[in-house]
């Protein structure tokens, strides 16, 4: 068997009792910024989907109207717990980068209004709600399981995504926003 992967171009590497079985052309760098977040990277040309959802504070806000910023959109619900507990994360990576080229919104498909304004407050954080009532956009996304966060281009290209909680504001969630922010792409 072990011939047969090293035909196929497997590489097989002893990791203690482990075998591990890597595949040519999908080495991962540990100081991609992608990597390190356990964030997938899509695939060049992929536009990201427009839409127009309406904010918590009522106010309808348009993808189309935050193109040339960077735009994390994170797909939540109040009954997934992961989901609230990273919630602070979102709120401090916020304030750390700049609103003119950073925005990040949350989306979300649940319709009680008071129940998100309450866990907000209780939680002491201000993030943008955005209600996804009929699932259009979330299906758009193709969101599965949450949180999902989606991680928008200034152009407009889709990125990143990352299914499952994260550490938004760790120092290479920052750093990733950054790049991003300064290349544009």
């Amino acid at each position: 068997m072990l011939k047969r992967m090293a035909r196929w171009g497997m590489r097989v590497l002893f990791c203690g009792t482990s075998l591990v079985f890597t595949l040519p052309g999908l080495a991962h760098d540990p100081h991609d910024p992608f990597t390190s977040l356990k964030m997938s990277r899509l695939p060049a040309g992929s536009q990201a989907v427009p839409f127009e959802l309406t904010a918590l504070d009522g106010t309808v806000v348009k993808l189309r109207d935050l193109a040339g910023k960077v735009v994390l959109v994170n797909f939540w619900a109040t009954w997934c717990g992961p989901c609230k507990e990273e919630m602070p994360s979102l709120a401090r990576l916020q304030q750390q980068l700049d609103p003119k080229k950073f925005v990040l919104l949350t989306v979300t498909t649940d319709l009680q209004r008071q129940g998100i304004a309450q866990f907000l407050a209780q939680a002491g954080v201000a993030l943008p709600v955005l209600f996804d009532e009929d699932q259009d956009v979330s299906r758009s996304f193709m969101v599965r399981g949450l949180p999902t966060t989606v991680l928008i281009a200034p152009d407009g290209m889709l990125a990143g995504r990352a299914v499952g909680p994260r550490a938004w504001d760790s120092p290479e969630s920052v750093a990733l926003m950054r790049q991003m922010m300064e290349s544009g792409k």
